[in-house]
């Protein structure tokens, strides 16, 4: 386990800094009863730092409201919420081929169902949405655009700012998943636009996973479409109106709030610049390497500006599963091939014709000598194949 190299930190950051472990750990002992439903101190002081979670997240999203920072399970709880509240039948929606199932599964689903239009505007050949195209889309029904903020395949960075000023302009809602950026990039909705933002805290956050949340703001109105518990007022019949609570239900996951407290904090204290530039540096090796080996291809990295440390390659010869298994039995590389949750990248790329990428995720705790090695391995099993043709 000491020797192994993790590049899968596009699925989950590891490992966590140790201020997340110990703060965890300390916290569950000490806090582990429900927060703030009760009047005994320990409850409130639980309650406290469920508080000062969701203030610090709404800070970096320069949120006005703490109150519309919502907890959730994860970015695909956040955004089942946002769009099955967001939308209802004859309405429509534009998204993009760069999408994860997150959004294209509930995307599908209120189509089938619902009666909802979905539109997708394809990526051009460096991996970008142009926000020019969004224009001849819109219909007088759009409702909803949804956007993939960092793709979890390509490592494209999309143009938040230049999209969002067309949908102010229309009137229409602007969905970010902010899965892959949430903790790696600057993000201000104010700037850049955005209506409501979803984002997980195992990924660049360095949280635990079972934590994400959204944030949304005061023009937009989510409908309810669960009810439950909410700690106060219980003797009302109808789900509370007010913010948080309308869209959180039930006991919160106070563990996983106070691990994605500890890690919002390491990534602040160390500098979100540092990080990126860190992880980028190691993203360029990467793709420098790859690039000098035959029988090698790499997609969508010509130019790593408006990236994140993410990078999606194939050896000619060899399906992106057998890669991957021979990199991790072989060479202890951990990373992730197939089509990552994300079909249409890859309907695009044309490598769901031959079972998806390898994809390397890079983060925080990697080093030089972790890219070196994994060039290394990459190296000698494409000459495997120079070998055997």
């Amino acid at each position: 386990m000491e020797d192994l190299i993790y590049l899968d930190n596009g699925a989950t950051s590891f490992p966590k800094p140790e201020a997340v472990y110990t703060f965890m750990d300390k916290f569950y002992r000490n806090n582990g009863v429900s927060p703030g439903r009760s009047g005994y101190d320990l409850s409130i002081e639980t309650g406290n730092i469920i508080e000062d979670t969701r203030k610090t997240m709404a800070a970096y999203f320069n949120g006005k409201d703490p109150n519309r920072l919502i907890f959730t399970a994860n970015s695909t709880d956040a955004l089942n919420l946002a769009i099955n509240g967001l939308l209802s039948p004859g309405d429509h929606v534009i998204t993009t081929t760069l999408e994860h199932n997150a959004v294209l599964r509930p995307l599908h689903h209120m189509a089938l169902y619902n009666d909802v239009e979905v539109d997708y505007l394809p990526f051009d050949k460096n991996g970008f949405i142009n926000p020019k195209d969004f224009v001849s889309k819109f219909k007088t029904n759009t409702r909803l655009v949804v956007v993939n903020h960092g793709s979890n395949v390509i490592g494209t960075v999309q143009p938040l700012k230049e999209i969002g000023k067309l949908c102010k302009k229309k009137g229409v809602t602007f969905l970010v998943d902010a899965s892959q950026t949430a903790g790696k990039l600057p993000i201000d909705i104010e700037d850049m636009n955005i209506d409501v933002i979803a984002f997980t805290g195992h990924k660049s956050l360095l949280g635990p996973t079972g934590i994400g949340g959204l944030y949304a703001k005061k023009n937009v109105t989510i409908k309810h479409t669960r009810a439950g518990g909410t700690g106060v007022r219980s003797a009302e019949k109808h789900h509370l109106e007010e913010y948080p609570y309308r869209l959180e239900y039930g006991t919160l996951n106070t563990v996983g709030i106070a691990g994605l407290y500890a890690g919002i904090k390491w990534v602040m204290d160390q500098g979100i610049d540092k990080i990126h530039r860190h992880e980028m540096a190691l993203t360029e090796q990467l793709r420098d390497g790859l690039d000098k080996i035959e029988n090698v291809v790499t997609y969508c990295s010509e130019d790593l500006t408006n990236h994140i440390g993410v990078l999606s390659f194939n050896v000619k010869g060899f399906e992106a599963a057998n890669t991957a298994t021979i990199l991790d039995g072989d060479y202890n590389i951990a990373c992730r091939s197939g089509l990552q949750c994300a079909p249409l990248v890859h309907e695009q790329l044309g490598t769901d014709q031959i079972s998806g990428t390898v994809r390397m995720g890079l983060g925080p705790f990697n080093t030089r000598e972790h890219v070196a090695h994994a060039i290394k391995a990459v190296s000698e099993i494409a000459g495997f194949y120079s070998k055997k043709g």
